[in-house]
């Protein structure tokens, strides 16, 4: 009657054992360390930076602990036995790896490593990442300028009308922009009409009106409201993605950037407590230039050539020195595609695209200059251009161009990533900062593990005393049920906070519940008659309704937190949940198998050791 399979008690162990492998990471701690990355976006990390990297410190002897190339975060991570270690290598770093300490090619930034064994590594078995409340750090809520979306927006609008009308041979009085309108004049009805179709075919996302009368015909041209809506939705998912390759600078082991409502990005760096060099990073601007080679200057000769006035000499970047003309052609805000491939004889290249403004820009100025050389210069950080790329014209460019001679295939990919990336989409401000200690944060950890503990202890204490032996089962599966939550939030790389921990306290409450309900169950059994054995199957079957319902209506709440929620509400929907989902295995089949393995082979058995069952007279 009340015995398991051996499959379900196969099951329990294994999900214990594994549990067990994927908790043991949490306990293991961090070692000092330092991540180098790239300080220039043209800069790019590679394993053969390992090899500097080791010499460096070898050569100034500075002992490590292991020097490794991580790829997930394109970065070299060295580690380290002592903080004072950590310090000295940094400075050694700093001074091998950068020529010019203003101006630095690589990065170096403290950092933190976990002490988790290899192969546990190997399994992915690794520890819950620290939340800012829990490690200490910088927090920065950031607000999306939409009055200069939409301007921009508009302004692109205004030169694609412009362009395509120009194009279509439609005859018109001025395109100017009216507050968050385009006006569009005509002289006749015809041409109006011709002008409408051609208009329509830009897009849906534009909204038209007839306005005026005789000599004064208008077409009036506004954003439909949802394609602004999408318009600034795509401009923060934009921000987001350069934002998060910027704060990889910061080696930061697990960023939070992430958006909050419609126009605003929160972004957290747990662990940095350098707020000047956070705010430099993200804050930081990045612009695109095309210029033209001035060809009366030799190439080769540059650094000793006399430079001609409108031009300048370029000394930084892959493909410098070289002397460009001042005057730039268009930014990289006319950019709208970059990619890497290869041209017709199999050779890696890169193909541009271009709005239609910076079409007319570009074809303005290639017309005459074909078998002449153009330049890509990228400005970044401290202002200091660095020649990216110098390609030979070998026709007239227009919209879509392509620039071959790029070198190898990974220069081609880095080069288009340059060119899709830099500047954010949308001009941001930050509107609110905070800064949090780490010794707040190892105060906050000691509290919640304290509340945890004692919490803990206070149920073990209450149940084993009431309810005897049968308590003693509750704990048990109780303690399994923290086990596999702690797994779940570790295997899933989740980052604990403070509300965090208080949805673990609050699982350890409602998980015992479901096990007081059996008790009792158990308990009502016996007081009407029934054996020990049909007690403890009947006890069972009959609370697992109640235990359902009551977990899935929490279930509910916490979903709904979930989809609603934001932030710390939703990283405490998370635990919730999980902790329901664990809760409900280990209070029924865990629990469930205990007793059975306990009582399930006595055939005779008199009594439960399950506290005092109070009988009516």
């Amino acid at each position: 009657m009340n015995r398991y399979p051996l499959w379900k008690y196969i099951v329990i162990v294994v999900t214990l054992l594994l549990g067990a492998l994927y908790t043991a990471p949490n306990y293991f701690g961090q070692s000092p360390a330092l991540q180098i990355s790239s300080g220039k976006t043209s800069v790019r990390i590679g394993a053969e930076l390992v090899q500097k990297v080791e010499a460096a410190l070898q050569q100034a002897q500075v002992p490590t602990a292991g020097v490794a190339y991580d790829s997930a975060h394109a970065s070299v991570r060295a580690r380290f036995t002592d903080p004072d270690t950590q310090f000295r290598a940094k400075s050694v770093l700093e001074k091998s790896l950068n020529a010019d300490p203003s101006d630095p090619n690589y990065l170096v930034a403290l950092n933190l490593l976990s002490d988790t064994p290899k192969w546990m590594q190997s399994l992915h078995a690794l520890p819950m990442y620290l939340g800012l409340d829990l490690r200490g750090g910088v927090h920065f809520l950031m607000q999306i300028d939409t009055r200069a979306v939409l301007d921009k927006k508009l302004q692109g609008v205004q030169a694609a009308l412009r362009g395509a009308l120009r194009d279509k041979s439609v005859l018109h009085s001025g395109v100017v922009r009216v507050g968050d309108t385009i006006e569009i004049s005509f002289r006749d009805e015809a041409m109006r009409n011709k002008g409408r179709d051609v208009i329509a075919g830009q897009g849906a996302e534009l909204r038209l009106a007839d306005a005026g009368d005789g000599a004064q015909l208008k077409t009036v041209v506004t954003l439909k409201p949802e394609a602004l809506k999408q318009t600034i939705s795509d401009g923060v998912t934009q921000n987001i993605s350069t934002l998060s390759k910027r704060v990889n600078e910061l080696g930061v082991a697990e960023p939070i950037i992430q958006q909050q409502g419609a126009d605003r990005i929160v972004v957290q760096l747990p662990g940095e407590q350098d707020v000047a060099r956070a705010r430099a990073v993200i804050g930081r601007t990045a612009t695109l230039e095309v210029h033209m080679v001035d060809e009366t200057v030799t190439r080769g000769t540059e650094m000793g050539a006399a430079i001609p006035l409108g031009s300048q000499l370029y000394t930084a970047g892959r493909d410098a020195p070289a002397v460009l003309y001042k005057e730039v052609v268009l930014t990289g805000d006319y950019i709208t595609s970059a990619t890497a491939g290869q041209d017709e004889n199999n050779q890696p290249a890169v193909f541009i695209e271009l709005n239609s403004a910076g079409g007319r820009k570009m074809s303005a100025a290639t017309s005459d200059r074909v078998g002449k050389h153009m330049a890509i210069v990228l400005i970044e950080k401290t202002g200091k251009p660095e020649v990216i790329s110098v390609a030979t014209l070998t026709s007239e460019l227009n919209a879509r161009f392509r620039t071959t001679g790029v070198g190898t295939a990974q220069n081609a990919a880095d080069l288009a990533l340059m060119l899709r990336s830099g500047a954010l989409s949308a001009p941001m401000e930050i509107v609110e900062e905070r800064t949090i200690g780490p010794q707040l944060g190892a105060e906050n950890i000691a509290k919640g593990f304290s509340s945890t503990v004692y919490g803990f202890a206070a149920i073990a204490v209450f149940m084993i005393g009431y309810y005897m032996l049968f308590g003693f089962f509750s704990v048990l599966a109780l303690a399994c049920n923290l086990l596999l939550l702690l797994a779940l939030l570790s295997r899933m790389q989740a980052t604990l906070t403070l509300p965090g921990i208080a949805a673990i306290a609050l699982a350890l409450g409602m998980a015992i519940d479901a096990n007081v309900l059996i008790n009792e169950r158990i308990r009502e059994e016996l007081r009407g008659g029934a054996t020990p054995q049909q007690a403890i199957a009947v006890g069972f079957d009959r609370a697992w309704a109640t235990i359902l319902d009551s977990n899935v209506t929490t279930l509910i709440v916490g979903v709904a937190l979930w989809v609603f929620g934001s932030g710390a509400i939703r990283g405490f929907a998370v635990v919730h949940c999980l902790g329901i989902l664990t809760s409900m295995f280990s209070a029924v089949f865990v629990s469930r198998g205990v007793v059975n393995l306990w009582y399930g082979r006595r055939k005779k058995l008199a009594s439960l050791s399950i506290g005092t069952v109070w009988r009516g007279k």
